[in-house]
């Protein structure tokens, strides 16, 4: 609209959303059901985000019995919150994903310390520290390690916003459906010591509260949508304070080539928002350690607990990443495969 140019019709109506919702079930984990004929599902905690799932295929083919594992996305293990990811166990192929199939992650702990120093640091100087933060499973971590670090008195009490609905809604569903968390964090909701409910943390739906906070000097943690700044409240938070050196924006997560959030880590001089030239005086602080997502070993360890396989599939991973993936695998004398678009393979 501000380029001028024709709106774009939306993909699908809210009418049409409503009528999809109403054909939502839900399944538990470990809970075996039919898709289709002779082909039954199983889901498993993939340890990724709340309620993510690898998924067991078991197909009746004629005489043969095929047993095929879909891990994509799989999650990492002794992440807060989360339950370790289950291992399917007599499966025959696997496809898994590849997205950090060529990296290995920093210890979660590490990402405790970067945060509390990042926000001591900035708090001294009396700035503003920016989280652009996905709005599902991230933002939720982020709010978990800040309530240990303040109840630990490892980091001032200043004023912390969640500025965004959606993930304001999503940390309700979060509270609600506590017992899929891990036992620590199960224990302590057991306990009413509810890891997102903080005395300084406030969650925010109007707008214009969230423009507020641009007139609102005091040191002070603003963690908003969307996680590469593309979107979102963390755009105008973005737009007010990114020329301020005293304030500081905390990547926490994965930012794609050509955005903005990857225009940020990469520190250029200027960068665009709404526009209009910004100058990226703030500072920039990348946390690695919060992803979500299973790193090389991660990957290697899970793929060997599921053996013996007749095959396995690497999908979910630029090609550099699938490719280092593959080389380990084969070097471990297993069937790897690099699948192609169109290719089709049979499974016997």
């Amino acid at each position: 609209k501000r380029l001028g140019l024709p709106l774009r019709k939306p993909l699908y109506t809210r009418k049409e959303a409503g009528k999809v919702i109403r054909r939502f079930r839900s399944i538990y984990y470990g809970h075996k059901f039919c898709v289709a004929k002779d082909i039954f599902a199983t889901l498993y905690d993939a340890g990724h985000i709340l309620g993510s799932s690898i998924i067991v295929l078991d197909i009746k083919d004629g005489p043969k019995d095929i047993r095929l594992g879909y891990a994509v996305d799989l999650g990492r293990k002794n992440l807060p919150l989360l339950n370790d990811p289950v291992v399917p166990q007599n499966l025959d192929y696997l496809i898994i994903e590849s997205t950090y199939g060529g990296r290995f992650h920093r210890p979660i702990k590490e990402a405790r310390s970067q945060l509390q120093e990042a926000i001591q640091r900035t708090v001294e100087r009396k700035g503003k520290i920016l989280i652009p933060s996905f709005t599902l499973e991230r933002t939720q971590e982020v709010i978990y390690f800040l309530n240990e670090l303040l109840k630990e008195k490892l980091i001032p009490t200043v004023p912390i916003y969640v500025d965004s609905p959606l993930a304001t809604d999503i940390t309700e569903v979060f509270k609600y459906h506590s017992d899929y968390f891990d036992e620590e964090t199960r224990s302590a909701f057991k306990r009413q010591d509810n890891p997102f409910e903080l005395l300084n943390l406030r969650y925010i739906r109007d707008q214009k509260v969230s423009k507020s906070l641009n007139n609102d000097k005091r040191p002070m943690i603003i963690i908003a949508g969307s996680g590469m700044c593309e979107s979102g409240r963390i755009l105008h938070h973005l737009k007010n304070n990114i020329e301020d050196s005293r304030n500081t924006i905390l990547v926490v997560g994965y930012m794609a080539q050509d955005t903005l959030g990857k225009r940020i880590v990469d520190k250029q001089r200027f960068v665009r928002i709404f526009g209009v030239e910004y100058e990226l005086n703030a500072q920039v602080v990348v946390i690695n350690a919060f992803s979500g997502h299973a790193d090389q070993s991660e990957l290697v360890d899970f793929v060997c607990s599921c053996l013996p396989l007749k095959s396995i599939f690497l999908v979910h991973g630029d090609i550099d990443q699938s490719q280092a993936l593959y080389e380990v695998l084969k070097q471990k004398g297993l069937n790897v495969i690099l699948p192609v678009p169109d290719e089709e393979v049979l499974l016997d």
